[in-house]
């Protein structure tokens, strides 16, 4: 009864709907600055919200061992400042609901990453679910599934691959938070990922002139979608069984879609509506049967907070 009293899913369906409202920053701004600048002001802003934890959680790291050092330069370098450029990029040549809605196919990326990377087994009905889910993905990706355009394949090219990155982000974080506390990890993380969102913005000659009319929705989006969704999402998954949190977390793209819908002028097909929710069937299917197992490969240890110590995204 005490754990019950004590559950979290609303938190964890409040931080799932607030990174449903990034479009509302996220596509605005990629229509006046380059994605690449977007990602490192966000991470900056991020980095330094977290920089008073940026010293002892760099400690840690370099007490972990090289594999945790080289889980959190992939997760840095790949899964944060990359994979959000991916997905920043998605919006400037795609639809504002189609590349949030894609991410829910992180799971079906994370549990054959974790088979590869942490030697878990896959359970002959993982199929049951995952070849439902891209074919959901499919219809939803192209407006018109029987024609595929070169514009449409490289929207959810960039969405799933962000999609890709972040379970990645999932799989060795994990790995780090054996070796790590939750806040360390997330502050490495940030601040491991600014420098190569900055190289990314270099190399890809992305002007990193900033209009301060820009500030407040860059602060928006680094500060709500971003770090208050992140911590609110693992304060409440720490309280919250893991079916529960599925079903909360499908409030990202419910809000993702209303958002896209009411405010960013999007028009989904019909066949893409109907392809997001096979997507969101398939998905919770597949993790509500898996709750119920027993977890294997490299699991982190509780922290204070009793939160799983890799962010998801």
């Amino acid at each position: 009864m005490a754990q019950r009293s004590g559950d979290r899913m609303w938190a964890v369906a409040a931080a799932a709907g607030l990174w449903g409202t990034s479009a509302l920053m996220r596509e605005p701004l990629s229509a006046v600055m380059p994605a690449p600048s977007i990602v490192f002001y966000e991470h900056l802003i991020i980095a330094l919200c977290l920089s008073p934890w940026a010293v002892p959680a760099f400690r840690e790291l370099a007490r972990s061992g090289a594999r945790t050092i080289v889980a959190m330069a992939v997760v840095g370098g790949g899964s944060s400042a990359l994979a959000t450029t991916l997905f920043t990029l998605a919006f400037t040549t795609g639809d504002p609901i189609t590349p949030q809605v894609l991410q829910k196919l992180q799971p079906l990326f994370a549990i054959l990453l974790a088979v590869l990377l942490l030697g878990e087994r896959l359970r002959p009905r993982f199929a049951l679910y995952a070849l439902p889910a891209l074919a959901g993905a499919w219809l939803l990706a192209f407006p018109d599934p029987l024609s595929v355009t070169l514009g449409s394949a490289k929207a959810a090219a960039l969405a799933l691959g962000a999609a890709a990155l972040w379970a990645g982000g999932t799989v060795l974080g994990r790995l780090a938070g054996t070796t790590m506390a939750f806040m360390h990890v997330t502050t490495a993380r940030f601040c491991i990922a600014l420098p190569v969102a900055l190289a990314i913005s270099l190399a890809t000659g992305s002007s990193l002139a900033l209009d301060p009319a820009r500030i407040p929705m860059l602060a928006a989006l680094a500060l709500g979608p971003g770090l208050l969704a992140l911590s609110l999402y693992y304060w409440g998954l720490g309280r919250t069984a893991a079916s529960r949190a599925t079903l909360a977390e499908l409030a990202f793209p419910l809000v993702s879609a209303l958002v896209g819908v009411a405010f960013l002028g999007a028009e989904p097909a019909w066949s893409q509506w109907l392809g997001g929710a096979v997507v969101l069937v398939s998905v919770t299917a597949m993790a509500l049967s898996r709750g119920s197992e027993a977890p294997g490969g490299v699991q982190a240890p509780p922290t204070e907070q009793g939160a799983p110590a890799s962010p998801a995204r």
